[in-house]
C-alpha cells in the first residue's frame, strides 16, 4: 500500500470498534523511518510549508548551561513573532482549520474573552531509540483483541504507528511516550462564571512508567505491575480541608479486561485509612474542577474506552496548542488566569496535522456525553484538544491540553491541561507544574507507589 492510498483510504473515516484490524504488512511498515516518521507521523511538510518536514525533533540536544536541578525549561522559541491572531471578528477566515470546540469558544467568549496566537509550526517531538525501535516491531505483531478492551504482541513504543481504526489511535494516546518518571508540584484552579478564581487544591504530584522503566535501570523490579503504564500519586497540600489526602493511581498497560483496568485508592485523613477508590473513572466529576470536567476526560482522555464506539475520521491540518514552554515551565497559575479564559498572551498555536478520534455512546450504556471527539498530534500521539456534546447532541464542552518537549530525555510534558463549560461558562486548569518544581526524576522507590507505602505516609 503506497502512503498516498494509505492518507487518502483514511480522510474518508476507516474502522470503528466493530471492524478491528490486525497489524500492517511488513512492506507497509517499512514506510516507518522514511515516508513516514519512526512513530508514524507524515515525515514531509504540507503544500504551503506552513507545516515543515520532521528532521528528527528539534530540541532533542540539551542547551549548554541547562540545569534540571532547577526545573527550569527556557523557552527555545522565545524569539519567534505572531503569525496571526484569530479573534471572534475574523473567525470565518480560519473556519478550515479551526475544531468545533475553538470555533465555539471564539464565539462564545467574545472580542475580549477569548483569542487565538498562531505561531511558526515547530515539530520538535523526539524520542529515545528504544522507542522508535519497539514502534517498528509493534507495527506488524501488536493487535487488539477483546472487543478491543486489550493489546496483543506489543513492547514499548506506540502500539499502532500506522492505526486502521478508531480504537487503535486512541490506544496510542492512552500509552503515549511521556518519560521514565516525574516529580512536580501543581495547583488546580476554577474560574467561576463572575471571573473569580477559586484554588482547588495544591498537591505534589509523582509519575512513574514502568512500562518504560526498565529501559533507563534494567534492575529495577516492579513484579506482576510491570505491565502497567503510569503510576501517580498525588499528595494534596492545600486547601487546609484537604490537605494530608493521597489519590494513588495504577494505569494499565495494554489491558482494561476485567480485573485488569484501573485501580484507585484513597487516603483521607479524617478516617485515617486507605480505601479503594472505584468512582475514580469514567463520568465521575472531578473534585476540583467544580463540575466541570470528569475522571475520564484527564489529559484529554483516559481510562477504559469500552462504554463508546471509536471511530477514525482521519488526519487534518488544524490550530492546536503547542510548544508551550513559557506556559508550563515558567509561569505561576495565578497570572495566567483571565476572566473568561486563560489569557490569550501565554497560550502558543501552531498549524500541526492530527488525527481525529469521535467516540459514539454505545447503545445501552450510561455516560453524561454522548459524543466525544479528540485531536490526537501525528508526531507525539498525545492528545491536543477533546470536545463533548451532552445527551441531546449539543457541544458542551470542549478543552486542551498543552505540551513541550523535554530535552534532557527527550520527552513530552503534557500534564497541563485546560476545560471549558460552554453552558455555565466556567473554566478550570490543572496538573501545571509550579515554576521550578519539575523534576524528570521522582527520587521515590517503587514501595512509594502501593497503597501499603500510601498508608504509612498518611498515618505519619
Amino acid at each position: 500500500m503506497k502512503l498516498k492510498v494509505f492518507i487518502a483510504a483514511l480522510a474518508v473515516g476507516l474502522g470503528s470498534t466493530a471492524n478491528l484490524q490486525a497489524a500492517v504488512s511488513e512492506q507497509d511498515a517499512a514506510q516507518l523511518g522514511n515516508e513516514l516518521t519512526p512513530t508514524g507521523a507524515n515525515s514531509t511538510g504540507n503544500a504551503d510549508g506552513s507545516i515543515p518536514p520532521w528532521t528528527g525533533g528539534g530540541v532533542d540536544k540539551v542547551p549548554d548551561g541547562f540545569d534540571p536541578e532547577k526545573g527550569l525549561y527556557s523557552n527555545p522559541f522565545a524569539d519567534d513573532e505572531i503569525l496571526y491572531t484569530i479573534t471572534h471578528e475574523n473567525m470565518g477566515e480560519y473556519t478550515s482549520v479551526l475544531s468545533e470546540g475553538q470555533q465555539a469558544m471564539l464565539k462564545r467568549l467574545g472580542p475580549d474573552g477569548y483569542k487565538i496566537n498562531v505561531y511558526p509550526s515547530r515539530r520538535t517531538f523526539a524520542a529515545p531509540q528504544w522507542y522508535y525501535d519497539g514502534t517498528r516491531a509493534n507495527a506488524t505483531r501488536a493487535a487488539l483483541e477483546d472487543d478491543g478492551q486489550r493489546i496483543a504482541g506489543n513492547v514499548a513504543g506506540v502500539p499502532f504507528p500506522m492505526p486502521q481504526n478508531g480504537l487503535e489511535a486512541l490506544w496510542n494516546h492512552m500509552i503515549r511516550w511521556m518519560g521514565y518518571e516525574w516529580a512536580q508540584a501543581n495547583a488546580t484552579y476554577y474560574v467561576d462564571s463572575k471571573g473569580d478564581a477559586i484554588l482547588a487544591s495544591s498537591t505534589d504530584t509523582y509519575w512513574e512508567f514502568p512500562m518504560f522503566m526498565p529501559f533507563k535501570d534494567a534492575g529495577r523490579k516492579y513484579d506482576s505491575n510491570i505491565l502497567r503504564w503510569a503510576f501517580l500519586r498525588s499528595n494534596f497540600t492545600a486547601p487546609s480541608r484537604r490537605a494530608g489526602e493521597i489519590l494513588l493511581i495504577h494505569e494499565p498497560g495494554a489491558d482494561y479486561t476485567a480485573g485488569k483496568g484501573r485501580s484507585a485508592w484513597q487516603y483521607l485523613k479524617g478516617q485515617r485509612r486507605v480505601r479503594k477508590a472505584p468512582s475514580v473513572s469514567f463520568d465521575t466529576p472531578r473534585r476540583a474542577s467544580a463540575g466541570t470536567s470528569t475522571y475520564d476526560d484527564t489529559y484529554v482522555f483516559n481510562g477504559s474506552p469500552e462504554r463508546y464506539d471509536w471511530k477514525l475520521l482521519g488526519k487534518r491540518e488544524l490550530i492546536v496548542p503547542y510548544n508551550n514552554y513559557e506556559a508550563i515551565f515558567n509561569r505561576e497559575t495565578p497570572e495566567m488566569l483571565g476572566e473568561k479564559f486563560i489569557k490569550p498572551e501565554f497560550i502558543r498555536f501552531e498549524k500541526h496535522r492530527v488525527w481525529i478520534v469521535e467516540g459514539t455512546l454505545k447503545e445501552g450504556l450510561r455516560h453524561i456525553y454522548s459524543k466525544r471527539r479528540i485531536l490526537i498530534d501525528e508526531d507525539s500521539w498525545h492528545g491536543l484538544e477533546n470536545m463533548r456534546w451532552d445527551n441531546e447532541g449539543t457541544l458542551w464542552r470542549t478543552g486542551f491540553s498543552l505540551q513541550a518537549m523535554v530535552w534532557d530525555i527527550p520527552a513530552p510534558q503534557a500534564t497541563s491541561e485546560m476545560n471549558y463549560d460552554l453552558v455555565s461558562g466556567i473554566f478550570n486548569i490543572t496538573g501545571k507544574p509550579a515554576p521550578g518544581s519539575l523534576r524528570s526524576e521522582n527520587g521515590k522507590p517503587p514501595q512509594f507507589f502501593t497503597p501499603q507505602g500510601m498508608a504509612r505516609s498518611g498515618i505519619r
